[in-house]
């Protein structure tokens, strides 16, 4: 018995029962398609996360005020941890070897009022000129804060896309002015918009201005939200975080156990990311597994009942010369062509579904060659897995015991 005497046996007992049939391939076309789907996303979920860190800045570390401690984020404590970083700190830190730029930056949430006489409640950010260098900004419209502003106590402001929008609408707003906190500020610029949503808020709803006045003229404080370090190369940046921990320890004059700061490195932030999102891509994968074993199952419960449907037709082959190997192979190809179609059928039904969510959820989802094999792998292992029993016990059958079956 040849392949092609083989494969029109099983297409011709298949098709005898199409209902059943399609019944039973339905829990491998929705575990297939579940699979796929899920790890797709998943893929696409940790894509958008990545690139929206990646976004923020390059080799970015980022100082905060306290101790961050696993599971309980900042701690405010007896140290005064939420003034300790000040101005001064930036000057040493500029110094240390491999640091490319040095952002200090002061955040406070104010009510802002435009002549339209739209106002919003929004994220005003006090920077340096080297913001935008280290947080990766660009500018649609006009500039960014530059050291001149900063050292004219320039009352300027630089517009998130978003904020200009809600403020102005489809105005042209450079040079209109703004009321922050009751102090006006001139618009000098709309920067391009990045997207997603950073530490704080999306810099897309971001309003700049110069640290000088943000510290003397809106928030009257002497000290930093934040100071963010752009390292010179991803290589550097473990050595120069190290510096910036030690440097830090002896200017502030605390113990090295109970530092009254913390620094958080980007990668950190994405390694930590991407297995957050590969663990519950997994379990969401493996929740959808769960219909595949239901769908094997539902497959040996099928040839079972054939190969007693067809007890007559087996004693008979074995009575003409047909062998064990002959009978097996028969119906283990009728079990392994059920879970390869409902495969292919799985696999399109997981690319459908991946494709709607992400035109409705804006994830940059893609069904993956990998994830396509280990769909195809495992809807074939299933169908070797629970169509061998059936395959086996049809090939045992004892031709003259078929052939009295009634």
């Amino acid at each position: 018995m040849n392949l092609n005497d083989i494969l029109q046996e099983t297409y011709t007992a298949l098709v005898a029962n199409k209902t059943r049939s399609i019944l039973t391939m339905l829990g491998i076309i929705i575990g297939i398609g579940s699979v796929i789907a899920m790890i797709s996303l998943g893929q696409g979920a940790s894509g958008s996360i990545t690139s929206s860190i990646q976004g923020l800045g390059s080799n970015l570390l980022t100082i905060v005020p306290g101790a961050i401690e696993p599971g309980r984020g900042q701690v405010s404590s007896g140290r005064g941890s939420a003034e300790t970083l000040k101005n001064a700190d930036v000057v040493v830190l500029e110094k240390i070897p491999g640091v490319a730029y040095v952002s200090p930056e002061l955040v406070r949430r104010f009510q802002i009022i435009a002549p339209t006489g739209n106002n919003t409640n929004s994220s005003i950010t006090g920077v340096s000129q080297d913001y935008a260098s280290v947080h990766s900004i660009t500018m649609a419209q006009g500039s960014f804060i530059t050291d001149a502003n900063i050292r004219s106590l320039s009352k300027v402001a630089v517009l998130g896309p978003t904020i200009a929008a809600d403020l102005f609408g489809e105005e042209n707003t450079i040079g209109k002015t703004i009321r922050i906190n009751s102090t006006n500020f001139k618009i000098i610029g709309i920067s391009e918009s990045k997207g997603g949503s950073g530490f704080g808020g999306s810099p897309d709803e971001s309003v700049y201005v110069s640290l000088p006045v943000m510290q003397r003229v809106l928030a009257g404080a002497d000290y930093l939200s934040t100071i963010a370090v752009s390292v010179e190369n991803e290589e550097m940046m473990p050595q120069v975080q190290e510096e910036i921990t030690a440097t830090l320890i002896q200017k502030h004059r605390v113990d090295v156990e109970n530092p009254d700061f913390s620094i958080i490195s980007q990668k950190d932030i994405l390694s930590t990311l991407d297995q957050i999102t590969g663990i519950l891509t997994i379990f969401l994968a493996s929740i959808a597994g769960i219909s595949l074993l239901v769908g094997g199952i539902g497959i040996m419960n099928m040839m079972l009942t054939t190969v007693t449907e067809r007890t007559r037709e087996i004693g008979l082959r074995k009575a003409i010369g047909a062998t064990k190997k002959n009978i097996s192979l028969q119906f283990l190809a009728e079990s392994i062509l059920l879970t390869f179609t409902g495969g292919v059928i799985g696999v399109i039904l997981g690319w459908l579904i991946s494709f709607a969510v992400s035109s409705f959820a804006g994830i940059d989802a893609s069904v993956s060659l990998r994830s396509v094999a280990l769909a195809f792998g495992v809807s074939a292992g299933i169908g070797i897995i629970f169509g061998y029993y059936p395959a086996r016990r049809a090939s045992s059958l004892n031709p003259i015991e078929a052939l009295r079956h009634e």
